[in-house]
């Protein structure tokens, strides 16, 4: 099922956050429309094909003006896979920040979404994060409903482990088909959890153990947000020693592989067999088009070791 709603060549999503004229200001105008219509063609032309979604992102400009090209462009809508997120909800007038999975306001969200992209229906919703006051039962009515509405295609999830995972899905009477983490080169909790099994190192890893494996047996989709690691080792200042050494490195195997660093680093977290999902979120083109070059690169066992013991700062156990 996987491989028909996402093709062969999506290897990397286009994480939408930053549309919309950033966080800070509060409307948006023709030169952000401009910079999404051609950040959008950029990574169709790309290979990509995957566009992420939330409602929070920039307060709701970045669906805003993507939603201002596809009505402008509607033919741009068929060559895309579109998902988006809902739940987390901003501290407002009436309470602080929270997770919201009620009906009213999962619903509410989707509606909305639907309406600012000028699109019917969403490929894939995902819920942003768990709600602790999450009532299964009614968030499955909701989310039954609304594919029996055409509004969604898909459910998926973010920031959850395997044991919540399972729990949601007693309650659906369909597949959770994605769960999005921070995954990269810089975030290994999720690797580091298999890697140091049975020894004292595990107590500090602080992931929960068998998502990987819970979502590799049960069909669901890993995307990996912050793949990039906010360009820690791809331009952006180093803070350590630590990262410059890997920043270095990143830097000579991008010469040997004749690729970019952002694609290095891409391939490292497309290596694993599980076939993870790079989201990257750069509005800058050259380096849209730089990360599309980890769709041709696959990193050598060795080199994908060497990167692992160089950003851990010591080999493997």
């Amino acid at each position: 099922m996987l491989k028909t709603i996402f093709p062969q060549a999506s290897n990397l999503i286009y994480g939408c956050m930053g549309l919309g004229g950033g966080w800070e200001s509060s409307r948006y105008d023709s030169s952000h429309i401009n910079q999404a219509e051609e950040v959008i063609e950029t990574a169709i032309d790309s290979g990509i094909r995957v566009f992420d979604h939330a409602d929070i992102y920039t307060h709701g400009k970045a669906e805003a003006v993507f939603g201002e090209v596809l009505k402008k462009k509607p033919s741009l809508r068929d060559k895309m896979i579109l998902q988006s997120k809902c739940a987390i909800r901003f501290k407002d007038d009436l309470g602080p920040k929270r997770y919201d999975f009620s009906t009213e306001w999962i619903r509410s969200s989707v509606e909305h979404s639907l309406r600012r992209l000028h699109t019917e229906q969403l490929d894939i919703l995902l819920l942003h994060r768990p709600d602790p006051l999450m009532q299964p039962e009614q968030l499955a009515d909701v989310i039954s409903q609304l594919i029996s509405e055409g509004k969604i295609a898909h459910i998926g999830v973010s920031n959850m482990h395997a044991h919540q995972i399972a729990f949601l899905e007693t309650a659906l009477n369909m597949p959770v088909i994605v769960n999005q983490l921070e995954m990269s080169l810089a975030h290994r909790d999720w690797l580091e959890d298999g890697l140091t099994t049975g020894s004292k190192l595990n107590r500090h890893v602080g992931y929960a153990p068998g998502t990987l494996e819970y979502c590799w047996t049960h069909n669901v989709q890993l995307q990996a947000w912050g793949s990039l690691a906010q360009g820690r080792f791809s331009g952006r200042p180093t803070q350590s020693t630590q990262d410059e050494v890997t920043t270095a490195l990143v830097r000579q195997l991008a010469e040997n592989y004749s690729t970019s660093a952002e694609a290095i680093i891409l391939a490292w977290l497309m290596r694993h067999p599980i076939g993870i999902q790079p989201v990257v979120g750069t509005t800058n083109i050259h380096r849209i088009r730089a990360c599309a070059q980890a769709n041709n690169l696959t990193l050598s066992r060795e080199d994908w070791y060497l990167l692992l013991e160089t950003a851990r700062g010591q080999e493997v156990p």
